[in-house]
Formats: structure tokens, sequence, C-alpha cells
């Protein structure tokens, strides 16, 4: 009876958990239904109103979001894409290849996890000023490919991999890359998902670096062109809450694609550790 009443009490607790944790997000959906005007009454609107269609054109005509949507995710698809290739790399050679400074290399690879981000950002600005890669995508993508937390994931995920494996695919005769492509990573999905999920989030939410690289509106990303919504006098609440509502749309489709990755790649991580 305890276990019963214990098990059922911990049900509840997490049901109302997740009950809290959507109504901000609730609250956003309502929001984008209303002007802002509407939403400063006294009592605030509970329900949905008419003006979703009103402020979707007028975010349209505003900061163009159908284009400020496609860049962004231009943007974090191919930071994605090569990151986690650069990260699943970096992480395969740390763990299965034995060369003098490793331990070294490695050390320096989670020293660089205690950089501040905020110090970077001068010298790399000066670094793509030089390069003239000023208001240009590849100054947005390229600086950082190399994750620190990527290729220690990765690292801990490939170090179990059986070193059995690697050398029967050596002596039946495949290349150093088949070998990669073909029998590790498809071994490593669940952490490989999950860096995936984690690289596409900070690209997709990434406000500050564009912010400083992107001097032409046509290349704004969701984050730097919702910022414009906010003016010295008046903000754009209802713009902003239907912007932010439209530009969680995609992390939540990525989400549920590889949910299931995602899981099982903590697990696998904590388990392996």
């Amino acid at each position: 009876m305890g276990t019963f009443v214990a098990r059922y009490a911990v049900r509840l607790l997490l049901l109302a958990g997740a009950v809290l944790s959507l109504v901000p997000f609730l609250w956003m959906a309502v929001a984008a239904t209303h002007s802002t005007s509407e939403l400063f009454d006294s009592p605030p609107p509970f329900l949905p109103g008419g003006k979703l269609l009103e402020n979707l054109a007028r975010l349209q005509d505003t900061i163009g979001f159908g284009r400020v949507m496609a860049n962004s995710l231009g943007i974090a698809l191919v930071h994605t894409a090569l990151s986690s290739l650069v990260s699943a790399m970096c992480g395969y050679g740390l763990a299965k290849y034995r060369f003098r400074g490793r331990g070294l290399l490695l050390g320096v690879v989670l020293a660089t996890m205690m950089i501040p981000f905020q110090v970077l950002l001068v010298p790399l600005f000066q670094m793509m000023a030089n390069l003239g890669w000023v208001d240009t995508y590849q100054a947005v993508i390229l600086p950082f490919l190399a994750n620190s937390f990527g290729i220690l994931l990765m690292r801990q995920a490939f170090t179990t991999f059986p070193d059995e494996i690697l050398e029967s695919a050596r002596i039946d005769g495949s290349g150093e890359l088949r070998t990669f492509y073909q029998v590790v990573l498809p071994c490593v999905r669940p952490q490989l998902g999950a860096l995936v999920i984690f690289t596409f989030m900070g690209a997709w939410n990434s406000f500050i670096w564009p912010l400083l690289m992107l001097n032409s509106e046509e290349k704004y990303t969701v984050p730097v062109a919702l910022n414009t919504l906010t003016g010295l006098t008046r903000v754009d609440y209802s713009g902003l809450m239907l912007g932010s509502l439209l530009a969680t749309l995609p992390l939540m489709l990525l989400f549920l694609l590889f949910q299931r990755q995602f899981v099982a790649g903590l697990l696998g991580g904590a388990v392996k550790g």
C-alpha cells in the first residue's frame, strides 16, 4: 500500500512539474493572438484572441520573418553538420589513437571549457575583420566548429568501442575513413543524436555572435531580428511572443525526431562514465 501511494505521489508531482513548465509556452501562445495593448488589460487575457493573422502579417512586414527563419535554419543545419563531424573525428582520434602528447591535448580541450565566451569576442572579431569576413555567414558558422563539449562527449562514446573490431576491419583492408564512417559511427548513434540536438539548439539560439557579425538586415537570424522589435519607447510584445513561439517549432520538431537517441545518448554516457 505504501509503495502504491508513493508511486502515484511521485507521478502527481512530476505531472505538476510538467504543467508548470508548460505555463510559459501556453501564455506565449495566447499572447501571440492578441494585440500588445490587450496584453496589458486588467485582468490579462487567458484565452486566445483574434489577432494572430494580423500579428503574423506585421511580423513579416517588419522583419521579414520568413527570410530570417530560413537564414537561421541554414546556418544551424550547416553548423550542426560540420561541428558534429569535427567533434566525432576529434573524439575518435583522442579515444583510439596513441600518440605523444595525447594527454596534454585532452587537457587543453578540457581547459577551453573554462574560458568564458565573452573573453573570446574581441580577438575573434579582430580575426574575422582581418579575414574580411564581417557580415558573412562563414564568420557565424566556422569559428565554433570545434566544440569541447562535443569532443569530450564523442570521446567518451568511442572509449568503450572494442579495439578488436577496428583491428578486424583493418585486416580486411578497410581504410581508416571507411572504418570510421561505416563501422564506428553507426555504433554511437545515440551519443551522436544527443550531440546533434545540443549543437543545433546552440546554433539556433545564438544571439551575441551573429549580432556582432551580421550587419545586413537580410542576413539576420531569428534572435537578432526579434531583438529589433524592442525599441527605445515601444516594444511589440505580441510580435515578440508570436516570433518566439514560431522560433521554438524547429527545436520541438528536432527533439521529437531525435528524442530516442537523445535519451539513450545521455544514459549511455552516464553508464560509461
